[in-house]
């Protein structure tokens, strides 16, 4: 037996790692679901008060889907090196990222929806 760390870690339950994959995945689809939504607001929602508004409404969707979509890259690798070293998970910073982004977002449509 090695006592010195030096030994390769035993494998991770498969399970784990595809459940893993599946919640990276799940921050992909929201991430794409903030990009769809940001051109839907760009392309269709013209009843907005005005144009810059509309753009930076679509603008803010846009960087918040890109945010996301880099930050769920680097945790799912985290996560993944993480379980294989056989570490506790770390903590994520998607959830309230996530729920203040979008929180900001529907505060400035529900604005523009009122003013318009």
């Amino acid at each position: 037996m090695d006592t010195h760390g030096d030994a390769p870690a035993d494998p991770i339950d498969y399970r784990f790692s595809l459940a893993n994959e599946r919640t990276f995945l799940a921050w992909i689809r929201t991430a794409l679901g903030l990009l769809a939504g940001g051109v839907a607001v760009q392309a269709l929602a013209e009843q907005f008060s005005t144009p810059e508004f509309r753009r930076a409404l679509a603008a803010s969707c846009t960087a918040l889907a890109v945010v996301l979509a880099t930050v769920a890259r680097s945790r799912w690798l985290r996560v993944e090196a993480t379980m294989r070293c056989g570490d506790q998970l770390p903590d994520s910073v998607l959830v309230p990222m996530l729920a203040f982004g979008v929180s900001v977002i529907a505060l400035a449509a529900g604005v523009a929806v009122v003013v318009s």
